[in-house]
């Protein structure tokens, strides 16, 4: 390969890089920035929690998506247009009310001494973890599919 050529190849490679630096970085950001239906999910379910702070997930194209950290130590996950991905309760127990409602009929009446810590929304189905560490699967409808433990 020519020289001139190599070090062409390598000037692009070298910006890409420099592009994904700059651009592909988490930035702190006010929570008054969150899209709407994100500060309406916090409204909704965490009301009188207060938000320790609110991260944006930049990538080369724009927001990925948004992270939203709690005063009482819950992490919660947005896409881009403010719908949750994840609730990470921290070991504690998280509000049910977002849950789809079979889910929490399942937990309810399957895992009766248990709470859900954490929900994961995939685009095909749900992860639920339990406080005694079990990993309930459930399809996108809420019906159950797995356990994991």
């Amino acid at each position: 390969m020519e020289t001139r050529t190599k070090i062409t190849i390598a000037l692009a490679v070298l910006l890409i890089l420099i592009a994904g630096f700059v651009y592909g970085q988490d930035r702190a950001i006010n929570p008054n920035q969150l899209p709407k239906a994100a500060k309406t999910f916090l409204f909704t379910n965490f009301k009188g929690v207060g938000i320790g702070s609110a991260v944006e997930d930049r990538e080369i194209y724009g927001v990925d998506e948004y992270n939203v950290y709690l005063a009482n130590g819950v992490k919660i996950e947005f896409d881009r247009n403010g719908n949750w991905k994840e609730v990470d309760g921290k070991h504690q127990k998280i509000p049910y009310n977002f849950i789809p409602v079979n889910i929490r009929n399942y937990v309810t009446r399957s895992f009766p001494q248990t709470f859900i810590t954490q929900i994961k929304k995939g685009r095909w189905s749900y992860e639920a973890e339990l406080s005694n560490g079990v990993e309930v699967e459930f399809d996108r409808n809420g019906n159950f599919t797995k356990i994991d433990d």
